[in-house]
């Protein structure tokens, strides 16, 4: 049997299937979701709760429909302890304390990828940099951050 590579989905990659503000995007993420069978694909109790937050609630039903086939991941202690670090670190600001929070269940559940479109906070060098430095410091999985379009 062939190894599946375990992908975590922040939000970002679920809700750029339904905008069609950015359809360069929402075509790289529906080419990805066209191969999404040949990876484990997870999400967060931090992803649904993003989503159930959607002010629209015709691409909220979309995203909620479009997530029943992930395996959802919960946010345990060591996720808090974890996301504080990466906060206290600078890698993500606490005004979005979410970002951290998927950037630790990636790591903790031993994801081998992470997806994101969120150039602003996620997919950025520096977050990189600093969440490699405190996997490293504290023995944790190597994840890799990326966008959708970077793993096809």
């Amino acid at each position: 049997m062939r190894y599946k590579l375990k992908l975590y989905l922040d939000t970002s990659v679920i809700s750029a299937l339904f905008d069609e503000r950015n359809p360069e995007r929402k075509a790289l993420t529906e080419s990805f979701f066209n191969e999404i069978v040949n990876f484990e694909i997870y999400i967060s109790d931090i992803t649904l709760a993003e989503i159930e937050k959607t002010p629209d609630n015709e691409i909220k039903r979309k995203m909620e429909e479009r997530t029943t086939e992930f395996s959802v991941l919960n946010s345990l202690i060591e996720v808090e302890e974890l996301a504080k670090k990466i906060i206290q670190k600078g890698a993500i600001s606490e005004s979005y304390s979410e970002d951290a929070y998927h950037i630790a269940i990636a790591i903790i559940n031993e994801m081998d990828f992470l997806l994101s479109w969120n150039f602003r906070h996620i997919v950025r060098k520096r977050t990189k940099d600093i969440v490699r430095m405190i996997s490293t410091l504290n023995n944790l999985r190597q994840i890799e951050i990326i966008t959708p379009a970077e793993l096809l």
